[in-house]
């Protein structure tokens, strides 16, 4: 686990944060199926949202119940240094997602785009999973975009694992019932493509 903090906090102190392969500069297909999920009024944990514009978004949207999880400080400091007053509108948690305390059948969404398939052990994904169950409400809904079939092997130089979306809705299972799923091609800042897979579900 120390090393896996260290990796990120590593990446984040030696890139610029619109040059990570993974940056956004409009987080459109997760901003819309947040909106598509729950009203402002909905309390929402963006896990690996890190410096992520996302936050910024929903809160232009008018979301005012937002928790944002990322294993790297550094990345959550760039959010909040970019974020002004407004960083106090948000909670910031600095934890391993695997083994965070979250509170239980507290959120109505949970979103994650591209923490999932770093998760190559079944063990940590497990436990991922069991975090969903634990801290999403019923009725709630989960969003997890993870690499597709075409996606890349590796990423920030650690393997990943890539999904179909069938296959990434099975490793949830029973306790979600998938709601839709959709592709999306991101253009890194590097200019290569990255293909992702978002399904959408809800907490039964």
């Amino acid at each position: 686990m120390v090393d896996r903090r260290e990796h990120w906090e590593t990446v984040y102190r030696t890139k610029a944060t619109d040059q990570v392969s993974w940056f956004q500069t409009h987080a459109g297909a997760s901003l819309r199926l947040i909106e598509a999920c729950a009203g402002p009024g909905a309390s929402v944990i963006d896990v690996g949202g890190g410096a992520s514009v996302l936050v910024d978004e929903l809160l232009d949207a008018g979301y005012r119940n937002l928790a944002v999880l990322d294993l790297a400080e550094s990345a959550l400091a760039a959010s909040r240094a970019r974020l002004g007053a407004r960083a106090g509108m948000v909670q910031w948690i600095a934890a391993d997602i695997t083994r965070a305390e979250l509170p239980a059948a507290h959120y109505d969404v949970w979103h994650d785009r591209a923490v999932f398939h770093f998760l190559t052990d079944p063990d940590d994904r497990a436990r991922y999973v069991a975090q969903v169950l634990k801290s999403v409400k019923p009725g709630g809904h989960v969003i997890v975009a993870a690499f597709g079939p075409g996606g890349p092997l590796q990423c920030s130089g650690l393997d990943v694992v890539r999904y179909a979306p069938d296959a990434l809705h099975a490793q949830f299972g029973a306790p979600f019932r998938l709601l839709g799923h959709e592709t999306e091609i991101h253009h890194t800042p590097g200019g290569t493509e990255q293909e992702f897979v978002y399904c959408y579900c809800v907490r039964t």
